[in-house]
């Protein structure tokens, strides 16, 4: 049942006396039972089979289903009024000090799903199907690639690599933390037993009541937080604490949001304030949720000695600067351009894009966030967001949207260093006549003392070669992190083409800092 439904035929007047969701919930979830793995330096490697080329888990949005023309057509939208802001920022983004390749489609799937994480001694990649790579911070190849599932030695989670894989570095707890689907309903995890990531995990098999398509998992004290894409949008908390000592653990539940919940993570040596409750996010666009154009924050508190007593709420509704919501019209997977062939790419343009990065900087706290909008006729931009609270409640600090030229930029992924540096990673593509780019993956940031809204210029970090002929899918995520040792090194991963091909995908990873951090 999808509770929010009425809320979208409600005009503005209506829907902000509506604007506290009514959510369902909480249902709380059987403990699990963990198993240990072995050690993934013990793992085999894998090498590339032979397959047929196939999307490994179909697009889904439970409201792809509404009816409504000026909904899913290709509508032109007005520029955006952010567009060009950042020509007022005179500064250049450093080049990075590594860049090397990861992982390639071992086999034969779309979207490849790139996703890394820094920990103290090792970046970590996955991608789909789902296969893990470890490297130490030179770049070099520790092991692997290795597949997840290759931990579980019991049960669903061992049979299958279902895809959507995640990685999160507990720098609170100097963990890892490891997850994808499960073949049917619920989500795979691992936590490391120690900091490194070659060691033995934790594994755990959690069944949830719907398929958690797209999910994301954030570090938080009290729990493992998760937001999926569900028939109604989902939030989930995860028992942190005993997962992290190897015991059974349970599951919360709520459900019935009106666009996905992206759950914060912790960054930074810095916690959290004691007993502060787990924060998600969304946005809302007024021509299709109605109100105003917006960004939306929840307090998920969870009880685990009275899991029923748990509480899930909207405690902040922000109005920002204009967008318009999607790319291309709702929905529509044909998008982004690319050169040398007719073949459009998906810019997931409908959700927030991982991660929803949180610090405590002691006199005031900050998320920063991002998420892709039509910056005008049809052109992908990135509206980007930092977020504080100083005393009781979150606001806009600033807010700026990153569409340096005529390209396409998509697929982003934001992180704040400790100085409160900022940078942006994307994808970047155009289909011009002249100076066409292939699919690249560029980077931007910002000094904290940078003018508001503003980044610097961008750079690339790996050039594309060529296009996707087959499949229109893309990403569907990228990851930006930073080195919890030095709190300034800048990490970031995603996806690009080395030459045109129907999913020969390859994945480059990068490092680099602003200046005056050490």
């Amino acid at each position: 049942m999808f509770v929010l439904s009425v809320g979208l035929l409600l005009g503005p007047a209506a829907v902000a006396l509506a604007a506290q969701p009514v959510v369902q919930g909480p249902l709380v979830g059987n403990a699990v039972a963990p198993r240990l793995s072995a050690a993934v330096r013990d793992l085999p490697v894998r090498r590339p089979e032979p397959r047929p080329e196939r999307e490994i888990n179909p697009r889904r949005n439970p409201l792809a289903s509404v009816q409504d023309a000026a909904r899913t057509a290709d509508v032109v939208g007005p520029d955006d009024p952010l567009l060009g802001v950042s020509a007022a920022n005179p500064g250049r983004t450093p080049e990075p000090s590594l860049s090397f390749d990861g992982m390639d489609n071992l086999a034969s799937v779309t979207p490849p799903d790139p996703i890394g994480a820094v920990g103290t001694t090792e970046f970590v990649q996955l991608v789909n199907a789902t296969f893990m790579a470890v490297y130490d911070k030179g770049g070099t190849l520790l092991h692997g690639p290795v597949q997840l599932n290759d931990l579980w030695t019991s049960g669903t989670c061992a049979n299958s690599n279902a895809g959507d894989p995640v990685v999160v570095f507990d720098i609170l707890a100097s963990r890892w933390v490891l997850a994808q689907f499960r073949i049917g309903n619920g989500i795979c995890v691992a936590v490391s037993q120690t900091s490194s990531a070659l060691g033995a995990y934790w594994t755990y098999e959690f069944v949830f009541p719907e398929f958690p398509d797209y999910f994301k998992l954030g570090v938080w004290p009290d729990a493992y937080y998760v937001g999926s894409n569900e028939p109604s949008y989902s939030a989930y908390a995860l028992d942190r604490q005993r997962m992290l000592a190897g015991l059974p653990a349970a599951f919360v539940r709520f459900t019935g949001e009106a666009n996905f919940l992206l759950p914060a993570t912790v960054a930074g040596p810095t916690p959290p304030p004691a007993g502060a409750p787990g924060l998600f996010y969304t946005f809302k666009d007024d021509s299709f949720h109605g109100g105003t154009d917006r960004l939306e924050i929840f307090e998920f508190r969870v009880d685990w000695a009275s899991p029923g007593s748990s509480s899930f709420t909207m405690v902040s509704a922000l109005d920002v600067t204009p967008f318009t919501y999607t790319v291309c019209g709702f929905f529509n997977f044909d998008c982004v351009p690319q050169p040398g062939t007719l073949r459009r790419v998906d810019a997931v343009s409908e959700w927030p894009m991982w991660p929803l990065a949180y610090r405590n900087f002691g006199d005031h706290e900050t998320l920063v966030a991002n998420f892709t909008v039509d910056v005008g006729r049809n052109r992908a931009g990135i509206r980007w967001y930092e977020l504080r609270r100083s005393g009781a409640a979150w606001a806009i600090h600033q807010e700026g949207t990153q569409a340096p030229d005529r390209r396409h930029s998509w697929m982003g992924s934001i992180a704040m260093d400790g100085l409160g540096n900022i940078a942006l990673g994307y994808s970047i593509s155009w289909r011009g006549f002249l100076s066409p780019v292939y699919p690249s993956l560029g980077y931007a940031t910002r000094l904290a003392t940078d003018l508001p809204g503003t980044l610097q210029g961008e750079v690339l970090l790996v050039a594309g070669a060529g296009s996707q002929t087959g499949s229109n899918r893309w990403g569907d995520y990228s990851a930006m992190s930073v080195d919890p040792v030095d709190d300034c090194t800048f990490w970031y991963t995603g996806e690009y083409y080395a030459a045109t091909s129907s999913t020969g995908w390859s994945t480059r990873i990068g490092s680099f800092k602003m200046p005056g951090c050490e």
